[in-house]
């Protein structure tokens, strides 16, 4: 298993009225290996609430909890890394603030994109969209399989695909070189939160195992 397999990204926008509390816990009992704090509206406390709430649940299940876009909030409640995008701040900075031992993601829609984070300090790259998704109102226009492929081709470092990713493609998306998988509503949003995670896990594990069977 690997941190990176099934990052799931809260958000309470999509999440049905459930809570970021109550969506993270139905997501590590189906089996997420990474929980993201998403909240682009919130206050900097209520931020800071529900952080220090994730904090202790994952800290138990032993996951890593990242926060999305605020720095401040990573270092506040103790998160074990941030996620920043292009539009965040530079992701050179945001390693040096943070220090050496949390993780690092940076978000890139192209290649150039990606070799910058990966020379700034990034532990994972957060890549796409990789579909059209209506989870993020301002994405990128999704740079298919192939772009995915181009990218996990020329870094050394983990490949999170993100964007439009279902349990439909997911395997698909495995098999293109990605690491692991980010989904905000094919896990927030769905009925059953803890199943929707288990079956991502399963057929990324599934996916995982066959590409490395090829490449024996």
């Amino acid at each position: 298993m690997s941190v990176y397999d099934l990052c799931v990204v809260t958000d309470a926008r999509l999440s049905r009225g459930r809570g970021h509390v109550q969506v993270a816990e139905a997501a590590l009992r189906g089996g997420a290996t990474m929980i993201q704090l998403r909240e682009k509206e919130a206050s900097t406390r209520s931020l800071v609430t529900a952080g220090e709430q994730l904090r202790a649940m994952t800290r138990g299940a032993g996951v890593p909890l990242i926060v999305n876009d605020r720095i401040d909030v990573t270092l506040a409640v103790d998160a074990d890394g941030a996620h920043v995008g292009q539009d965040d701040m530079p992701a050179a900075l945001s390693r040096r603030l943070i220090g050496p031992g949390r993780l690092l993601g940076v978000s890139t829609t192209t290649l150039d994109e990606a070799l910058c984070g990966e020379q700034d300090g990034a532990d994972y790259l957060g890549v796409g969209p990789i579909f059209p998704t209506g989870s993020k109102a301002d994405a990128a226009p999704p740079m298919g399989l192939d772009g995915l492929a181009a990218v996990a081709a020329q870094v050394r470092i983990p490949v999170i695909a993100i964007g439009g990713i279902s349990l439909e493609n997911v395997e698909a998306v495995i098999g293109a070189g990605a690491d692991g998988v980010a989904v905000i509503s094919a896990v927030v949003s769905a009925a059953d939160i803890e199943s929707a995670a288990r079956l991502l896990r399963a057929r990324i594990t599934a996916a995982k195992s066959r590409r490395e069977a090829m490449a024996r």
